[in-house]
This record gives C-alpha cells, structure tokens and sequence, in this order.
C-alpha cells in the first residue's frame, strides 16, 4: 500500500492574453499584490494562434506569461483560478466582454498543467467546479503537447519559455534542498 504524502510545491505559471496592452501595468500590480513577485515576465507577443478570443476581446490580442518566485501548493490552484476569473471581470468592458484572459497554471519538473472551468474528458475535477488539464509533458529535455493542447502551448516559442520558467523552478528546489 502507497503511503499518502503532502504534494511538493509546484511554479505558478500565468498565460496572459490582452486585447488593450495599456491595461498590463495595472494587471501587473494586482497579480503581484496576490501572488508576490514575478521571477519571469515576457514582452507581449502577437497571439494568431486561433480568432477563437476575437469576438469578445476585440483584436489584436497579445499573449504574454508571468511566473511567480513563491511556490505554491498544486491543491491552491483551484483558488487561483477562482481568483483569476473575478479579475477577468475586472477589466472586462460595460457590456461584460473580456479585454484580459487569464490561464493560470502549475509547473513542476514533469508536467504543465492548466486551470479551467469547462469539463472534457481529458480534464480532471479538482474542486468547486475547477478542472485540472495536463497540457504539456516534460521528456527528453522538452515540453511536449498532447493531442489536446492548445496550439498556443504547442508553439516551439512558448513551449521555450516554459523551459525556462521549469529551470528557475529547477533551481529553486535546489537552493531549497541545500
């Protein structure tokens, strides 16, 4: 019999998408009031990936992804995405149409996994209505898709930067173990 032990402490990881990149400044400053400090911010980049967003944030949209230095619980994430949703609603215009869409996330040295509200079979319950999706698997010294994963986090560029957030993640571990 397997003995239950409490879950290591995994890298939060935030997938931004904007459609008004003037409103990051501010985005910024509430992730970091409930988060801490970020270790790793990217310069927003053009998302063609899908027009999915297009109708309700307006085009052009930006991707852009935060990593935080405080590790966190992969239980919590469920929390945080609870949390992301009501700041979506933040800046969302009059009419209640997104113009920021948040992807939390947890990474570990194995795997990606995204937050979600919308159940498929590939997505496990978590809690309160939050799913849990294995979105990339490390291997080889690469993150790599399954047939599921948005083609966003398909990307080699993307799949790069999550690379790098896994060896701060890396690092930090280590500085934990010494």
């Amino acid at each position: 019999m397997g003995i239950a032990e409490n879950f290591e402490q995994e890298k939060l990881v935030m997938g931004v998408l904007v459609s008004i990149p003037e409103s990051l400044d501010r985005l910024k400053k509430i992730l970091v009031s409930r988060w801490g400090e970020m270790d790793l911010e990217t310069e927003p980049a053009l998302f063609d990936y899908t027009d999915y967003y297009n109708s309700e944030m307006g085009t052009p949209i930006y991707r852009c992804f935060y990593s935080f230095s405080r590790l966190i619980h992969p239980e919590d994430l469920t929390e945080v995405k609870l949390q992301t949703n009501a700041i979506e609603k933040e800046f969302a215009d009059e009419a209640g149409l997104r113009k920021v869409n948040l992807d939390p996330g947890i990474l570990s040295l194995s795997k990606f996994i995204l937050a979600t509200t919308k159940n498929n079979a590939h997505r496990i319950p978590m809690n309160r209505g939050i799913y849990g999706e294995l979105t990339l698997q490390f291997k080889n010294r690469d993150f790599l898709p399954l047939e599921w994963t948005y083609p966003d986090f398909r990307s080699r560029e993307n799949r790069d930067i999550l690379i790098q957030i896994r060896d701060i993640y890396k690092k930090q571990r280590k500085s934990s173990e010494s």
